[in-house]
């Protein structure tokens, strides 16, 4: 189990993750796609003779290398302190499987903020064609991050056939490719690079908006024209991709987002298709924005107007972030282990052992023997439902479990022990482990916890 538990009041360790991830994913992507605008504007400029083009770019390179060196990378550092606390078996899994994979992404981040700073620094300091040069390779190790990286994040949705036939049996490192190249890395590849070219779009119409349209008129109007056509195309491009994305998506997964439609009325699981419609909703509203204040009004732009587009947009990754996320449950890594950081094979011998027997929080020689059942029942609540679930908070159990008795209760953790195909909770909710008597136990605290909250 994961040990030591970390304990975050109120919106749970996951919304941590979340706050962060999302924050790294909008920054990080943009770090891909707008290298490569840096690139092509200044290859545009230099081909078409356009000396204030070159003028502005020095500044936004400037922009460009703070926003993704500094931001970029202190959430990426961020993201690997929670993700080790929150899901520490998760982690290590990752680090073991894709080792070399991590150690090729550290190598090519430090080119690539090497080649950011270089590009910078040696503006009207180097030959035109050398300094381009630079541009295009810190374009290239760029994408070269995402390339690494998304092999990894497809991995944990679908881990692939080869890596699923050794794994739990030590060897799954042999299986690196199977695990890299999975189903979904290629749709996801093409989805991601879609979404960086957008995001370069959107972050230039934030910084050239500054621009005077009455000073600077014609130099505003076709940056910012040259912008837009990075958001319109690729924002246009996006469902063919995410179709083909959710083709390879296995269909228990799939089930999820019909699952969510299906029970609307009810409210049973709609998280996965609210931000799945978010998605939709977000990223149209952007692309008729930029088509019409933008592209068709450009020395008419203004900051305002460049901001909305900007949240609205981080509206939309967040979305769809939460939505891949939600794609996953009830696993970290699809069909091996679950998002409490238990592996699926541990279930049985859990159940006839007990959960505590492999848990650093089981009592020792010279503690007195078992802890009484409410003790034992908050460290499997600890253990088991608190990665996803909060008492009083997000999730919480005050409000999911309240006005049920001790039996109702009791009933519900049985459907999640048993965890029949035909059980809805089993579509998005591990299946509960432990003898007899912690489930007993898990049962008295909740319901204690649950009376607590009640009176408060």
């Amino acid at each position: 189990m994961n040990y030591p538990v970390w304990y975050v009041p109120l919106i749970g360790s996951g919304w941590v993750i979340g706050m962060i991830a999302i924050t790294h994913v909008y920054i990080s992507h943009f770090a891909v796609g707008g290298g490569l605008f840096l690139a092509m504007t200044e290859h545009k400029a230099l081909r078409e003779g356009r000396k204030d083009w070159l003028q502005k770019l020095v500044g936004y390179s400037k922009f460009f290398m703070v926003m993704t060196g500094v931001a970029g990378a202190l959430t990426g550092v961020g993201i690997w302190f929670a993700i080790g606390l929150a899901s520490p078996e998760g982690t290590s899994t990752l680090i073991h499987n894709f080792v070399f994979g991590w150690a090729m992404e550290w190598v090519v981040f430090i080119v690539e903020l090497t080649l950011a700073a270089v590009y910078y620094y040696t503006w009207n300091r180097l030959p035109e064609k050398l300094h381009l040069a630079i541009g295009y390779c810190y374009a290239v190790s760029s994408y070269l991050t995402l390339v690494i990286i998304n092999g990894i994040l497809t991995f944990m949705l679908t881990p692939g056939a080869g890596w699923m036939s050794v794994a739990g049996t030590g060897n799954e490192a042999t299986k690196f490719f199977d695990a890299f190249f999975n189903p979904t890395y290629w749709p996801s590849l093409f989805l991601r690079t879609l979404v960086c070219v957008s995001l370069a779009g959107i972050y230039a119409l934030v910084f050239f908006s500054r621009l005077d349209g009455h000073k600077e008129g014609e130099t505003k109007a076709s940056m910012i024209q040259w912008a837009a056509k990075w958001v319109i195309p690729a924002y246009l491009l996006m469902p063919i991709f995410f179709g083909w994305y959710l083709w390879n998506v296995p269909a228990a997964q799939r089930e999820l987002l019909s699952f969510g439609i299906s029970t609307i009325g009810s409210g049973a699981f709609t998280q996965v298709t609210r931000m799945a419609l978010e998605t939709v909703l977000t990223t149209a509203t952007v692309a008729g924005v930029v088509y019409f204040l933008a592209f068709l009004n450009p020395k008419e732009f203004k900051l305002g107007y460049a901001l909305t587009i900007f949240f609205l947009g981080f509206i939309a990754m967040g979305s769809t972030e939460s939505a891949r996320e939600m794609l996953r449950k009830p696993y970290v890594i699809g069909g091996f282990m679950y998002s409490n950081g238990i592996r699926k094979y541990q279930i049985d011998g859990f159940n006839q052992g007990g959960f505590m027997t492999q848990s650093p929080w089981a009592p020792r020689a010279g503690d007195g023997g078992m802890p009484d059942p409410l003790q034992l029942g908050q460290r499997m609540f600890l253990g088991q439902c608190l990665p996803c679930h909060t008492l009083n908070g997000y999730r919480g159990m005050t409000r999911l479990l309240g006005g049920r008795d001790e039996a109702a209760i009791g009933n519900i953790l049985e459907m999640l022990h048993e965890a029949k195909p035909d059980s809805p909770y089993v579509k998005y909710m591990p299946q509960l482990s432990g003898s007899p008597e912690e489930i007993k136990a898990l049962q008295a605290y909740l319901f204690h916890a649950v009376s607590q909250g009640r009176t408060q």
